[in-house]
């Protein structure tokens, strides 16, 4: 297998701050939940958790969409970065994606008296998470590095093709799942501050993520040198 001895480090000191700016923010966010939003008068208490629900998916989609144009990069460029950043955006993302499908859950138990029903934008949300669950095991496999970058990054161009279905499927299909919702001023703004806190730490979960697979090949490159060193 040929393994490249150079990786050039990279500067990630924006990381640490950028986590904890993201604490602070999910901190205020969860006051203004708690504290500045009114509570809804048909569901209650159980509808607070929309603000958590919403940037959920709202960033899993975005991060999905990285991945596929990182993806589409590296098919250009073969340049092991733009791996490393589809296969962090795609893990990510694949979190915030099940913890929006276990928090809409519990909405739906609120909302509709059922856990679980076969919407289109719950199946879609569904079949999105079992496609990219598949692409993070292929990721895993043991071949050879070059060749799993690039079946990596076919599979997340291809991939992608669920996500625009699981935008437009509440707006297309979807029979009980709402297309809008209309929220009072002091919703929207506690809706606004949860999303940017998402937001930044979905960037610095990211970001950590690219570190360390930087780190595991600047690890790769280490042991390669000693082992050619050694060899003469």
């Amino acid at each position: 297998m040929r393994t490249r001895l150079h990786v050039k480090p990279k500067n990630f000191s924006f990381i640490p701050p950028l986590a904890l700016a993201g604490g602070l923010a999910l901190a205020v966010s969860w006051a203004l939940i708690f504290v500045y939003a009114p509570k809804e008068s048909t569901l209650g208490l159980p509808q607070k958790i929309f603000y958590l629900h919403m940037p959920l998916a709202w960033w899993a989609l975005g991060g999905f969409f990285l991945t596929f144009a990182a993806s589409l990069v590296y098919l250009r460029t073969e340049k092991d970065f733009w791996d490393d950043l589809a296969g962090a955006c795609a893990e990510v993302s694949l979190v915030f994606a099940v913890l929006s499908i276990i928090s809409g859950s519990i909405w739906a138990k609120a909302s509709w008296g059922v856990w679980w029903t076969w919407d289109a934008r719950l199946t879609t949300t569904l079949v999105m998470c079992f496609v990219y669950s598949g692409y993070l095991v292929v990721r895993g496999l043991d071949i050879s590095l070059r060749r799993k970058a690039k079946i990596c990054a076919v599979i997340g161009v291809a991939a992608f093709l669920d996500v625009p279905l699981v935008f437009l499927s509440a707006r297309l299909w979807s029979y009980v799942h709402p297309p809008s919702i209309s929220l009072e001023a002091e919703m929207k703004l506690t809706l606004a501050a949860c999303i940017v806190s998402f937001a930044i730490l979905w960037a610095a979960l990211i970001g950590l993520r690219v570190q360390a697979a930087l780190d595991e090949r600047r690890l790769e490159t280490l042991l390669a040198r000693k082992l050619y060193g050694g060899g003469h």
